[in-house]
């Protein structure tokens, strides 16, 4: 049953050695600025903080979940690489395999376990890809099975916002945009599985929010649990570089 879960995004840039002065001056805005490191700060932390909160929840299982051109299970062991992004190297033996999701989420997971001797055991780990195209009820009947396959499961659920105005017109006013990332962020804030469930795939896909199916694969393991509910905590919700990005976590009544 999911006990516990936590929303993040995957930006390449919440590796720091992917934030040198290249990326910067790639971003629109920001070259030569210190508010790229500022707000990467703020976001960086509050990844660090839900991911750590969701070890904290002592899982039996802890199941990363992201969008991807596909929907696949990957071992524990995959192996993720950033080199697409310019950043050599990889994490794990093998061919790289994980998609960006995954890998920063394996990324962030790495980054808030404890010393050994600080812990007690640590939880079996799954790593799920979602198709983006993945329609509504395959999503939710995704979440309902990794639900189930544990008494106490958590979800890092890896997915980003809107990024319409990254694609078309930096800076310019998106409202519809701005509508559908409210939707959202309410929805994190008061572990609404249904709102999560009722967005459309269309929609989202027209306004490259490439978190929707990871968000209803969230409510589908949510919606399982019951009638109890959850309750949620959006810890950072802002779109600084043209792209929406949320974190939030959820923890069962």
């Amino acid at each position: 049953m999911l006990t516990a879960a936590a929303v993040c995004p995957h930006p390449p840039a919440l590796v720091p050695e992917m934030t040198g002065s290249a990326w910067r001056d790639g971003v629109p805005g920001l070259a030569g600025s210190a508010k790229a490191a500022q707000e990467l700060g703020r976001l960086r932390t509050a990844c660090d903080t839900a991911t750590a909160w969701l070890l904290a929840q002592r899982p039996d299982l802890l199941v990363i979940v992201g969008g991807d051109g596909r929907s696949a299970e990957y071992p524990a062991a995959a192996p993720g690489s950033l080199a697409a992004f310019g950043l050599p190297g990889k994490a794990g033996d093998g061919a790289p395999a994980l998609p960006l999701s995954l890998t920063i989420g394996r990324w962030l997971l790495a980054r808030a376990v404890p010393r050994d001797d600080e812990r007690g055991a640590s939880p079996t780990l799954s790593l799920v890809s979602v198709a983006w195209s993945a329609p509504r009820a395959g999503c939710l009947g995704l979440g309902a099975d990794l639900a189930s396959r544990a008494p106490r499961v958590a979800l890092l659920v890896m997915g980003d916002g809107t990024a319409r105005r990254a694609r078309g017109v930096p800076g310019a006013a998106d409202p519809e945009a701005e509508r559908y990332d409210a939707a959202v962020a309410a929805a994190l804030a008061g572990a609404d599985a249904a709102e999560l469930a009722a967005l459309d795939p269309g929609l989202s896909a027209e306004l490259f929010a490439a978190g929707r199916a990871a968000w209803q694969v969230l409510a589908g393991a949510a919606e399982a649990a019951g009638p109890a509910g959850f309750r949620g905590e959006l810890r950072y919700a802002a779109t600084p570089f043209e792209v929406t990005y949320f974190v939030a976590t959820w923890l069962a009544d």
